[in-house]
């Protein structure tokens, strides 16, 4: 499947998905509201099968963070980034995919460990790199610690 005949099978999937092609990898970005749907729908469609999520991270923006998906279908051989702008910094709210693909389960926790997003229905959404006494969240632009050094 040629990304022409991708962006068309994804976006009947989903009207609203929009797509950036200058990169390696054709991204899609949807909305947060579409995300566990689209995201389940791209799973079990059989045109589609992305059945490997070999990335998943979250970029912060200040402004935003960003949540990002690096999906592989094995048995068609293409690729696909999802990302879903999640504009509350303050509580970063998405649902969790770790039952579609089992890979997300560790990944999610480390998202959360990190950046501070909190996925909805995950099965174990706990710390799993800082103590649980922890403050604050590393990777984030805001964070601050008094060990670091400003440039």
């Amino acid at each position: 499947m040629n990304n022409e005949e991708l962006k068309s099978a994804l976006t009947a999937v989903n009207p609203n998905v929009t797509f950036d092609e200058t990169s390696e990898f054709m991204q899609a970005f949807v909305a947060p509201a579409d995300f566990r749907k689209f995201m389940k729908a791209i799973r079990n469609n059989a045109d589609l099968e992305f059945d490997f999520l070999f990335c998943l991270t979250c970029i912060d923006w200040k402004t935003n963070l960003t949540m990002v998906y690096h999906l592989l279908s094995k048995k068609h051989r293409h690729q696909l980034v999802v990302k879903v702008k999640l504009d509350d910094v303050n509580n970063p709210i998405l649902e969790t995919v770790c039952d579609i693909w089992k890979t997300a389960n560790f990944h999610e926790r480390e998202v959360y460990d990190l950046f501070g997003v909190k996925f909805n229905n995950h099965p174990d959404l706990r710390r799993i790199l800082l103590d649980d006494e922890w403050e604050g969240y590393p990777l984030r632009k805001n964070y601050v610690d008094e060990n670091m050094i400003s440039l």
